[in-house]
């Protein structure tokens, strides 16, 4: 796992827990401190004894950047987490983007009708995995409400690459009201502050993804939690994207279960994390 800060990384518990289902012995999953400058020279480095690479902020273009070869859908995004060693050169791939599908369908039970819309409040990393997901699930239109509409370009950008028709919204000057009565699916990438102001509208979103998920629980999922509503988290997006990358580097099937079961203890069971 490269990152910067990486120590916190629940990462190396979902890794660790399939090794250990899988048999691996030996095998081993580390924390690297990593920048993206960084990144070049240290995969250069590498024996063939590495397989693969798991790559967070801020690394995951430079990850992009590096490879020998692309899958559609990091293209899209613009970024990488998923670096994985072929016979002819390194893979990028963005499983940030399973993360996104899996926890909205299976946690958050979404089903995706044919004209439904979707709001991603922020424009960072996180938000442009998201539409390029909302895209693979069929939403066709999103607002994207930021603070400032110039640094939304990137996600804008992954939007339109995914196919979406996007349109940006500036924070201070957006109708929370009159976005919830027409969005279906809203994913929210901003801390936890940032949206309390807006909480009784958000909350009537019939799906909810909240990227946050320490401390837990935030004030949007309580509120979602108050109206019965289906929510998905950050937990749910990690659980999900590690699937992928696990069978990158393993080449086997993940072990779901094994891998659930050991975020669950790490994190205390504060989310049930379902997997079917």
């Amino acid at each position: 796992m490269l990152g910067k800060p990486v120590e916190h990384s629940l990462s190396p518990v979902l890794h660790g827990a399939a090794f250990r289902a899988l048999g691996l012995d030996g095998w081993t999953y580390e924390r690297v401190e990593m920048d993206g400058p960084g990144l070049p020279a240290f995969a250069d480095g590498l024996g063939p004894e590495w397989t693969g690479l798991s790559v967070t902020m801020p690394g995951k273009r430079a990850a992009l950047e590096y490879a020998d070869e692309v899958t559609p859908r990091a293209a899209a995004v613009g970024a990488a987490n998923t670096l994985v060693r072929r016979e002819t050169g390194w893979l990028a791939d963005c499983t940030d983007v399973d993360g996104v599908t899996e926890a909205l369908r299976i946690a958050g039970e979404y089903l995706p009708g044919e004209d439904d819309a979707a709001v991603v409040l922020g424009a960072g990393g996180t938000a442009a995995a998201a539409v390029v997901g909302l895209a693979a699930l069929g939403v066709r239109t999103v607002r994207l409400v930021v603070r400032d509409p110039a640094r939304a370009t990137e996600t804008v950008e992954a939007a339109q690459r995914a196919g979406l028709d996007v349109e940006v919204l500036r924070w201070a000057d957006a109708d929370f009201g009159k976005i919830a009565g027409e969005s279906a699916v809203l994913v929210n990438t901003v801390p936890p502050d940032a949206v309390r102001g807006h909480l009784s509208e958000l909350a009537g979103i019939g799906c909810v993804l909240d990227v946050i998920y320490h401390p837990w629980p935030t004030a949007l999922a309580e509120a979602v939690a108050e109206r019965g509503g289906r929510l998905a988290t950050g937990l749910d997006m990690l659980l999900h994207q590690a699937f992928g990358q696990s069978e990158y580097f393993t080449g086997q099937p993940a072990p779901r279960a094994e891998m659930r079961d050991a975020l669950r203890e790490a994190t205390g069971g504060i989310l049930s994390l379902p997997i079917s």
